[in-house]
């Protein structure tokens, strides 16, 4: 990996972390998955991926091991391969968008799964049921957040890009 490699990543996962704390008073609101879904787009699935796990260990450090770990660890980096897998298909802020509203509305699902593998089926079902708000939060804020902002924030990262990659 070279030195450029290195600092993209590090500024990747700062914008990630620093993201996700500028809006965490707002309940399942979050700018990951857009910077996600861009980092992917832009930067290729290599930079996201490391982007992406060291995001994770970073809310680790800043929240304790718990058991949203192995989601964490699971659908962050799912988010990164689906959207490099999916590119070519999703082409428009609507396609990414879309992919964005399905990974916040299943996010709370898969976080169930985890939580039934370690607590019991009962217990995941109602640890699902009980965030279907959250979910429906979840997913239609990213869709929104999406559709507004993937554009813009596209342009000027394949600008950026351009210049620290090239030079």
């Amino acid at each position: 990996m070279k030195v450029k490699d290195i600092v993209i990543v590090g500024l990747m996962s700062a914008a990630l972390t620093a993201g996700k704390l500028a809006l965490s008073f707002i309940p399942n609101v979050e700018i990951v998955t857009l910077f996600l879904i861009l980092f992917a787009v832009t930067l290729g699935l290599k930079r996201a991926l490391l982007a992406s796990y060291i995001f994770v260990s970073t809310e680790i450090l800043l929240y304790g091991f718990s058991t949203w770990v192995p989601t964490y660890y699971t659908l962050w980096p799912g988010l990164v391969v689906a959207t490099a897998m999916l590119g070519r298909v999703l082409k428009s802020e609507f396609g990414y968008a879309a992919l964005a509203g399905i990974f916040g509305f299943a996010f709370g699902f898969f976080d169930a799964v985890i939580q039934s593998i370690l607590y019991g089926p009962a217990y995941g079902v109602a640890y699902w049921l009980r965030g279907i708000t959250f979910d429906v939060v979840h997913g239609v804020s990213n869709y929104i957040i999406v559709l507004m902002l993937f554009n813009p924030l596209h342009n000027m990262l394949k600008a950026q890009a351009a210049k620290l990659l090239l030079n």
